[in-house]
């Protein structure tokens, strides 16, 4: 039976412990905080409390840990019908100090071979990846195991309908060469609709740092919204039409992961709103900056009355902005 969703999205998922000392390295004593995350599950997460219909097509190890993944996700309103148990391997556990807070280093336990590597075509129905309203896949998943050939025959079923969002989303340990990363990428681009990536990740997919050149040649690759974070620049958003930027908002940072998945999970409930690209971009942009404030990613993922509350509070934008 088809399941009617606003957001299918594929790829990593794990058990993410958090750092709760600042500026402290790996080498020195620490203690954690215990969640769930990946990109792909975080954005999940994100529509999720924003009130959208949302799933992740994923596997988990055969392990107490994958148990807890799933729980959590339900406890979000993830719908889980996509989640499988793989036939081998451990439910990756990843560890980020925030050691500094604006950039956390990161530590991947997936060796040696996450159960998220392991999707095959059937993971998934044609009549599924047709009707879904917003199709996510992070380039991460295109790095390793079945998983990658398996999203690429997705990505051809699905037509590139709208819309079918690519994450530029790059950790260079999942690959072999940037070369090969960029590879996937330019594949995949060719069947996607919106892309979103920031600086490095357009470098890694386009050989392009220039955010509006990187912008301009994504739209040229039949990219309907092209999306280039730009760090202290703010968010840059294009189409072909229309070209803005969204200035970065004034937070006091506590952690720099996972803002990019609030981002995503915004845009995505803007997106199925009918908003203009200024609301879309705006209201993201407040998403990813409220999450930077807070300490975990997928726990901390705003509902629409915080996140307005936020908005309002701290940002002193017009909150009839953003309600729907």
């Amino acid at each position: 039976m088809t399941i009617a969703l606003d957001l299918l999205t594929v790829g990593r998922i794990s058990v993410d412990l958090f750092s709760e000392q600042i500026n402290t390295p790996f080498s020195q004593p620490q203690t954690f905080q215990k969640s769930i995350g990946g990109s792909p599950t975080n954005v999940a997460v994100a529509a999720a409390k924003l009130g959208r219909k949302s799933a992740i097509v994923t596997k988990v190890g055969v392990d107490p840990l994958g148990e807890f993944v799933v729980n959590k996700l339900k406890s979000f309103g993830v719908d889980t019908s996509f989640v499988k148990v793989a036939e081998s391997g451990l439910t990756p556990v990843v560890l980020a100090s925030q050691d500094p807070p604006e950039d956390p280093k990161i530590i991947f336990h997936r060796q040696p071979s996450a159960p998220d590597t392991q999707l095959i075509v059937s993971d998934i129905d044609d009549q599924t990846l047709k009707s879904v309203k917003n199709f996510w896949v992070s380039a991460c998943a295109l790095s390793q195991g079945t998983t990658a050939e398996s999203i690429f025959h997705w990505l051809e079923v699905r037509g590139r309908a709208k819309e079918t969002i690519i994450d530029l989303d790059y950790r260079p340990s999942f690959w072999k060469s940037r070369e090969e990363a960029q590879v996937a990428a330019q594949r995949a681009l060719s069947q996607c609709t919106i892309a979103i990536g920031n600086i490095v990740e357009c470098d890694v997919a386009l050989g392009i740092t220039d955010p509006k050149k990187a912008a301009d040649d994504l739209l040229s690759r039949g990219i309907s919204l092209a999306i280039v974070k730009m760090g202290g620049d703010g968010v840059l958003l294009a189409t072909k039409d229309k070209s803005l930027v969204i200035k970065p908002l004034p937070i006091k940072l506590v952690c720099g992961l996972g803002s990019g998945d609030a981002f995503g999970g915004a845009l995505i409930h803007g997106l199925l709103n009918g908003w203009d690209l200024e609301k879309i971009g705006a209201f993201a942009n407040a998403a990813g900056a409220y999450l930077a404030s807070e300490l975990m990613c997928a726990d901390a993922m705003p509902t629409l009355e915080i996140l307005n509350k936020f908005i309002e509070q701290t940002l002193k934008f017009d909150l009839k902005l953003f309600i729907p």
